[in-house]
């Protein structure tokens, strides 16, 4: 089993690397990389349920791990579809109508 300590700083750390490399990412470039990431997303989806899913077959946390892995698929789901629909917005923009 995986100690729980490791767990928590691998978080802290991904966290900090994630918000520094967004925060050195020219203005002009936040909304196509938002994009593309809102699409990578789509990985965290598969790796919330492989992880619930293990922690279910092992039995390990019981009602615990079945919550917080159902609350990482809702989330993740939230960015995912949140993200596409922002995109979909962005790409309307450049859309050029014909006026009559």
């Amino acid at each position: 089993m995986i100690n729980p300590v490791v767990l928590i700083l691998v978080f802290i750390v991904c966290t900090v690397l994630g918000y520094v490399i967004i925060r050195n990412v020219p203005s002009l470039l936040h909304t196509p990389l938002m994009s593309g990431m809102n699409a990578l997303s789509g990985v965290t989806i598969v790796g919330a349920i492989s992880a619930t899913g293990i922690a279910l077959l092992a039995g390990d946390g019981g009602w615990l791990s079945q919550v917080v892995g159902m609350l990482a698929i809702v989330l993740a789901a939230v960015n995912v579809f949140g993200g596409f629909g922002v995109t979909h917005r962005m790409l309307m923009m450049f859309n050029k109508k014909k006026k009559k």
